[in-house]
């Protein structure tokens, strides 16, 4: 791999990936801050920050800044989620340092002007609307709400309309002052990328970042609760959550945790897919993932189905994830890992998800993890590995159910409970 870091005076680190094929770059900076790291009364202020940064700078227009990327064909974007927000640019060769001088304009000289503050806001309430408006989405936030009750990590990333309208410019100056410094941030190019000329550039262009405070910002630890929440809407289906206390990214069973979701539900082949889709046709879709943060996870099936269907659906689930702690089989072990490195693999073709990917593992790890390196990982994974983790993911902490859609025929949570503390499955119907 053509990969070269560097860790500038001030604390910033550069990591650069050279794909000489290439006749453009993905380029972006990478923050290890996001909605936790926000407090009580900053609720949503970090994905309102990633939305002002582009309305306006000391030198730049909004206008401008969307102008000047796309007179050379390029492009840019950001993204805040639980743990990390991002900023990015992918242009052509020759536009790499425009690309550098915007990101750094935006990060560094934003205006936050009142005006332009007001009008975003709006725009942000009309997302958290098209949000509620989308069961998919609505049943992930309420069952994070519920996985972690009251707790930052469990709240909507986008923040509530009461929090995001009592927002001012110096409020969001607070926040990015306390959490953009340079010791969390990244800046990662692949591409058409030289590393010397690059690092100049950043160098030049992000000296007016502070450096890392004498206490760095800390967010609460996480603490899993587990619970249920129905919300019942007149609907064509019934989305169904049913998930579980996953692993951190630095625990032992992390990657144990990844390839158990990919032979539970990660494609067409897996179980889930065979048996509620292929064999009993309860669904159209319906998968399992496995989410890691830096002290928790999550585990969890989701599937959108009929109403009528959910009194077999729920116990079929049930039933897979108890297999799953009784036997697994060396061929499901080998799929899931050739799938998982065909996905690596894949990806690295691609300098935008190259970029996005060294960014998370510096944050996460504080180097970059070689293919070989994740490869070894994946092959110490053994069948009694993955038996004895379902065993203790699915039954010795109360699950988590968040449903939205026509749940009339919903099984009573003390039943799926009762379900996943037997040995054998039973029928699951409604009371009435």
């Amino acid at each position: 791999m053509n990969v070269e870091c560097t860790r500038l005076p001030s604390g910033l680190t550069v990591v650069t990936e050279k794909m000489p094929h290439l006749e453009s770059a993905a380029l972006g900076v990478w923050i290890k801050s996001g909605s936790r790291n926000e407090t009580e009364a900053e609720h949503g202020i970090a994905h309102l920050l990633e939305h002002m940064a582009f309305k306006g700078t000391a030198r730049r227009t909004a206008r401008q800044i969307a102008e000047e990327i796309e007179n050379v064909g390029g492009e840019v974007n950001a993204a805040t989620s639980t743990e990390t927000t991002s900023y990015y640019a992918r242009v052509l060769k020759d536009d790499t340092a425009l690309a550098v001088d915007i990101l750094a304009d935006i990060l560094t000289e934003s205006a936050f002007d009142e005006e332009e503050l007001d009008r975003e806001k709006n725009v942000i309430l009309q997302e958290i609307g098209a949000a509620d408006d989308t069961p998919d989405d609505v049943v992930f936030d309420k069952f994070s709400g519920m996985a972690y009750k009251d707790q930052t990590i469990g709240r909507p990333i986008l923040g509530t309309p009461d929090t995001v309208m009592s927002f001012s410019p110096d409020d969001i100056r607070a926040y990015l002052g306390r959490n953009y410094t340079t010791d969390r941030m990244f800046v990662v190019a692949a591409g058409a990328v030289d590393h010397d000329t690059f690092v100049r550039q950043v160098e030049q262009r992000f000296s007016g970042l502070p450096t890392a405070p004498s206490a760095p910002p800390v967010f609460e630890p996480a603490i899993y609760t587990g619970g249920e929440v129905r919300e019942g809407r007149d609907l064509m289906d019934a989305q169904v959550l049913l998930g579980f206390e996953g692993k951190a990214y630095h625990a032992r069973d992390f990657y144990c945790s990844q390839i158990l979701a990919n032979i539970l539900g990660g494609g067409m082949s897996s179980r889930l897919f065979q048996e509620v889709r292929e064999n009993r046709g309860l669904c159209y879709s319906v998968y399992a993932f496995h989410w890691g943060f830096s002290d928790t996870g999550i585990f969890g099936v989701h599937a959108a189905t009929g109403g009528e269907n959910l009194p077999e659906l729920v116990p079929v689930i049930v039933d897979e994830l108890r297999k799953s702690s009784e036997r697994i089989d060396q061929q499901e072990i080998e799929r899931a890992r050739a799938q998982i490195r065909a996905q690596l693999l894949m990806g690295q073709e691609s300098p935008a998800a190259r970029a996005g990917q060294m960014a998370r593992q510096m944050m996460l790890y504080g180097r970059l993890i070689t293919n070989q390196e994740l490869m070894e990982r994946l092959a110490g994974i053994t069948t009694e590995r993955l038996t004895d983790l379902a065993g203790r993911l699915f039954f010795d902490k109360a699950p988590t159910l968040s449903a939205i859609g026509p749940l009339e025929q919903l099984a009573p949570m003390e039943d799926i409970i009762a379900s996943l503390s037997t040995p054998a499955p039973k029928p699951l119907t409604a009371k009435g």
